[in-house]
């Protein structure tokens, strides 16, 4: 499947992942959420905390609204000690 196809992924968010080498939607199962977004982030683009749930959304097949709501804490913290150890 493209990235793309993904639910709650389109062509912007297609685009960014390609800038930061992810292509496939393997690759970004591979990858998690959490480090497609600072691999997105590390291009230089200016990536949005939207981009996050969204992605969180289309690996769990939920809404990024509801991922936004009720995964917020979690994905934030995985954020920040992944930023912090590499």
């Amino acid at each position: 499947m493209r990235i793309e196809d993904m639910a709650g992924l389109g062509p912007k968010s297609a685009y960014m992942l390609a800038r930061a080498g992810i292509t496939t939607e393997k690759e970004l199962r591979i990858a998690g959420s959490v480090q497609a977004f600072i691999a997105v982030k590390r291009t230089g683009q200016p990536a949005s905390l939207n981009l996050l749930w969204a992605l969180e959304g289309a690996l769990t097949g939920r809404h990024w609204k509801d991922v936004a709501r009720i995964e917020r804490t979690r994905l934030l913290i995985a954020l920040d000690q992944a930023e912090h150890m590499g």
